[in-house]
């Protein structure tokens, strides 16, 4: 069957030709055309379909079950996970043989594990670089006495920084 982004196609503000795109939200890359004069944009069809996929099953909670299997725990991934991921990567298939892929688990944060396909991992390298900031606040009477805010950056860690500050509580016995 043809795609429609094979044909040339005009921009319905200015009729400049379009030009094929690739853009990235949420990790999730889709096909686009965009104009050079006036940004307009459009999203391929079938990708912006899968992208909704994603997010019912980003936002679906599943409740599933954990086994002991001798020294180790088991649980169960849901196959619609599965499937919606094989059709991304070839590498994961609903056959037997291909059922012994691995998947690399982690902590993420306290009562939060973190499950990564590894036939994913090229696709991030690219997008390797995590820069995050945190931010907390130590509140007392309602008066905040402590907040903190934390800095990272994956590609420099020398630049991570940790910036604390603190409030003197005023002291109500000597108000007297």
């Amino acid at each position: 069957m043809a795609d429609i982004f094979d044909n040339t196609i005009l921009c319905k503000k200015c009729g400049t030709k379009m030009e094929k795109k690739n853009l990235v939200k949420d990790n999730f890359s889709f096909r686009a055309l965009v104009c050079p004069k006036c940004n307009e944009t459009i999203i391929h069809p079938l990708d912006e379909q899968e992208y909704k996929k994603y997010l019912d099953l980003k936002n679906k909670e599943f409740k599933v079950k954990m086994r002991q299997v001798g020294n180790s725990y088991t649980v169960s991934i849901p196959k619609e996970i599965v499937s919606f991921m094989s059709n991304f990567m070839n590498d994961f298939s609903e056959q037997e043989d291909d059922m012994d892929k691995m998947v690399r688990l982690c902590i993420q944060d306290l009562g939060k594990l973190s499950l990564n396909f590894e036939a994913f991992d090229n696709l991030n390298e690219k997008n390797a670089r995590v820069v995050k900031q945190r931010e907390y606040k130590v509140i007392k009477n309602n008066q905040p006495i402590i907040h903190i805010k934390e800095f990272s950056d994956s590609a420099n860690p020398k630049n991570n920084k940790k910036y604390i500050f603190k409030k003197k509580l005023e002291d109500k016995n000597n108000d007297r």
